[in-house]
């Protein structure tokens, strides 16, 4: 497997660098009803302090794997992946670490430079540093798409809420050729209390096999 394809697999939940955007197109601004939704999403993220929950990620090609996401705010969390799958992910609040028991690789980014860190931040302000390009009512929730203003995290993700309960139910990230990675979230409940080593991931590999450049 390329460390291109690695990178596909893990996108949807490490949401590593995607390739610079095309010129993106005039953005609408947002009316009086879509800024109710995107501050209700804020208000729910910034509470979402820690969290547990299941996860299954779809990949551009269809492909779906699954496992146990662990969120904890600012900038940490967890995506472990079921067998047959070698991926671990982790957020340290700094750094994307990418693991691959497999194939024995270690990759690493900056976390500010994924789209991802948009809901990972300390403070969650959608008004400030996020471009909003869409704002869309479903029949059950709402979806809200975002970008980072600053341009360092290239791409975009589309945030999804169910109403009844309120709740983060799963993203997609989008590339620049329109390729996407869906995560759906089940059972994502508050927790308390996740240990600090669920966010630790240092290169399981020994100092004499070539590494990846971080």
């Amino acid at each position: 497997m390329t460390r291109l394809t690695r990178r596909a697999l893990a996108l949807g939940l490490a949401a590593l660098p995607l390739p610079a955007l095309a010129a993106r197109p005039a953005i609408a601004p947002l009316t009086a009803d879509d800024r109710v939704l995107v501050d209700k999403a804020a208000a729910y993220l910034q509470g979402l302090t820690e969290a547990k929950g299941r996860f299954v990620q779809t990949d551009a090609r269809g492909v779906s794997t699954q496992g146990t996401v662990y969120l904890k705010r600012p900038g940490k969390a967890r995506f472990a992946y079921e067998a047959p799958s070698g991926l671990l992910v982790v957020a340290d609040g700094a750094n994307v670490s990418v693991a691959d028991s497999r194939l024995k690789t270690f990759d690493r980014y900056p976390l500010m430079a994924t789209p991802l860190s948009i809901f990972l931040a300390r403070q969650i302000k959608l008004d400030r540093g996020v471009v909003i390009s869409d704002v869309t009512r479903l029949a059950d929730g709402f979806t809200i798409t975002a970008r980072d203003g600053k341009k360092q995290a290239e791409g975009q993700i589309t945030l999804t809420f169910s109403n009844s309960p309120m709740a983060l139910i799963g993203w997609t990230v989008s590339d620049a050729q329109g390729q996407a990675t869906r995560i759906r979230l089940s059972g994502l409940q508050r927790a308390s209390g996740l240990a600090p080593t669920l966010f630790v991931l240092n290169d399981p590999r020994p100092k004499s096999v070539g590494r990846a450049k971080m």
